[in-house]
């Protein structure tokens, strides 16, 4: 066999398809080393300088977030984002704008029971397309502990209670801001006393009791001062002639949303909380075949105390003040007393101003009982947690069942602090389809982990203090208000009641608390009232539902200015999502998932930017005095 020449084509062929081979892999392998680079540089750095974070994340863009407080004119350049749309200042007027609980709006319905006072929000067409604005002034709420006693007027620029309610001590006015003394209608020497009058009757601090409603909360100074005793309060009232009672509470710190008790049942699900509240919140306990009882009853978890002060209670002593008749006041007092005990309620007491009484906890001698009366029956075929516009019923909300007569209905609860992270009877005991124990802990930890990394990574004055109000508007099985606990924070969580798994309750028997909401229609609060909102997933939920622009807009007016905004979605989603926003004034940054930019889903977080109405309601930027 001969050899082969150096210029046969077989030779050629063969140098040809190794060159080829050799380009290929060589091309290949600066690809991947780009590709890595790239990753590297735009992984997440941080650096501190005073209260300003300088995060660089996944954008081309070398601008930085700020986090800090500067109460002054903050204008959005980001030339990586086009700007496709350019959202105007509302007129001042618009400044507590509530869509829901819309002052105009409510004068077309009913005034009986209070259904003017609902929620009735806008259509499509009729929703505002511009951004509220703050009243010139406009500072940062003080630092919690202090904002439960202080707040700037500015802000809340509202004198009407300090003359209506100064004698009962809710809030002095004292020059650049009001001053909250911690009194209330039923409790003039200070919600503290009062709260220790009632430690003295059922048990506040040793973590039997954590949730708590208060129904009629004005300034929410009960709510406020339980706080310290480890009890979280809900507390609502109505937008009505008492001015931003709610936006107070808000503004100190205080969990609070804009609700009354009228027609429709309460946001929240069956079993909730612990303890309930009326100090002289005038709610007719009496009237419509006791509805408005029977809905407390609803929302109480077996064993729950229901606590009424004010009317009619110690009627004896106080019907002259009241000026009502004794008659008048006896026959209440008679009726609610009847009505309890037709829920099967056990009065604890009767002393001073307070009469508590405390829900069973099962049913099992209460379904025996009421075969031998005719009212109130107990409920049949109602989804009891489902309450997103359902009317509330006359009859008895029914408890599970049990197998003895000292079990707990639903299962025992954990005492808290433990209660946070223990398993949720409602999980434990397989109510909810495919969600186990194992599943929820798997839940807690990924939460505590990604709580982290925004903590080190994404904001990081999240971990300093920095945030006392937060929103969830996805909160699934409260993991995310769980990774806080430690923090001076508290979250409201909120749950879609289209959502294919209603886990509301178990937030609450974490010991935490939260609503029903649907992010197609505004939230019930005033305007500037979160410090933070988190978001998971939501824009992919609600994509095909609603305008992504509208919930924008609900999230710009409910969060305060210099407020951060955490939003996690898949990649594609948030690149619809910070075309939106870069025509609101906020400054925004995309940063990669936790476990490292390979992963579809990213994080974007934005900073409102402080800018004003200006007093004359043309146009905006206004910088207040000090800070």
């Amino acid at each position: 066999m001969g050899k082969e020449s150096p210029s046969s084509p077989k030779r050629n062929q063969s140098d040809f398809k190794r060159r080829k081979l050799l380009w290929i892999v060589g091309a290949a392998g600066l690809c991947l080393f780009f590709y890595i680079l790239g990753s590297w540089q735009n992984s997440q750095t941080v650096t501190f300088e005073s209260t300003k974070t300088v995060v660089s994340v996944c954008s081309s863009s070398n601008s930085t977030l700020d986090f800090g407080a500067h109460h002054s004119s903050v204008t959005t350049n980001d030339d990586s984002l086009s700007q496709d749309i350019v959202f105007e200042p509302c007129d001042m007027s618009y400044s507590e704008y509530t869509p829901c609980e819309d002052l105009k709006r409510s004068l077309k319905f009913e005034r009986e029971r209070l259904i003017y006072r609902e929620r009735h929000c806008p259509a499509k067409g009729e929703r505002l397309n511009c951004l509220i604005p703050a009243p010139p002034g406009y500072k940062n709420p003080f630092p919690w502990p202090k904002s439960r006693d202080f707040a700037w007027y500015a802000n809340v620029p509202h004198k009407e209670l300090t003359v209506e309610k100064a004698i009962q001590n809710w809030i002095q006015y004292e020059g650049a801001k009001f001053r909250f003394p911690g009194g209330g209608t039923m409790f003039v020497n200070g919600a503290d006393a009062y709260i220790e009058d009632i430690k003295a009757i059922i048990p506040l601090t040793d973590g039997h009791i954590r949730t708590a409603l208060d129904t009629g909360c004005g300034v929410a100074s009960w709510g406020a001062y339980l706080l310290k005793r480890d009890i979280l309060t809900m507390s609502f009232a109505p937008r009505d002639s008492h001015e931003a009672q709610v936006q107070f509470a808000l503004e100190r710190g205080v969990p609070a949303m804009i609700g009354v008790m009228a027609s429709q049942r309460l946001p929240y699900p069956s079993r909730a909380f612990d303890m309930a509240h009326c100090s002289r919140c005038l709610i007719p306990w009496k009237d419509y075949e006791g509805i408005y009882l029977l809905e407390v009853d609803r929302v109480l978890r077996p064993g729950g105390y229901w606590i009424l002060s004010g009317p009619p209670v110690n009627w004896k002593t106080h019907w002259k003040g009241w000026q009502r008749t004794k008659e008048d006041l006896k026959q209440e007092m008679d009726a609610i007393e009847e009505l309890a005990t037709h829920l099967c309620w056990k009065k604890v007491v009767e002393k001073g101003n307070l009469a508590i009484w405390q829900k069973p906890w099962n049913h099992m001698e209460c379904i025996n009982q009421h075969k031998q009366v005719s009212l109130p029956h107990i409920c049949k075929g109602e989804d009891v947690d489902y309450a997103w516009y359902r009317k509330m019923e006359t009859c008895i909300t029914p408890l599970p069942n049990v197998d003895k007569s000292n079990d707990i209905a639903g299962g025992r609860l954990t005492k808290w602090p433990a209660r946070a992270t223990a398993v949720p009877p409602r999980i434990a005991l397989g109510t909810i389809p495919g969600i186990t124990a194992e599943i929820f802990n798997a839940d807690t930890l990924l939460w505590a982990q990604r709580v982290a990394y925004y903590k080190a990574s994404i904001v990081p004055p999240l971990g300093a203090g920095r945030y006392r109000n937060i929103m969830d508007m996805n909160s699934g099985l409260g993991g995310f208000a769980a990774a806080l606990v430690s923090d001076k924070a508290w979250v409201m969580n909120t749950v879609s009641p289209t959502s294919k798994d209603n886990t509301l309750g178990v937030i609450f028997e974490r010991g935490f608390i939260g609503a029903y909401q649907d992010w197609c229609e505004p939230f019930s609060t005033y305007p500037r009232t979160y410090d933070l909102i988190h978001a998971n997933v939501v824009f992919s939920m609600y994509q095909d539902r609603c305008d992504i622009a509208d919930i924008l807009l609900e999230m710009d007016r409910i969060v305060r200015p210099e407020g951060a905004i955490i939003i996690r979605d898949d990649v594609n989603v948030l690149n619809k999502v910070r075309r939106i926003v870069s025509g609101m004034r906020w400054e925004s940054k995309l940063a990669d998932h936790e476990s490292g930019p390979f992963n579809p889903e990213k994080i974007l977080i934005a900073v409102k930017s402080y800018w004003v109405g200006a007093s004359n309601a043309k146009q905006d930027s206004a910088s207040p005095d000090g800070g």
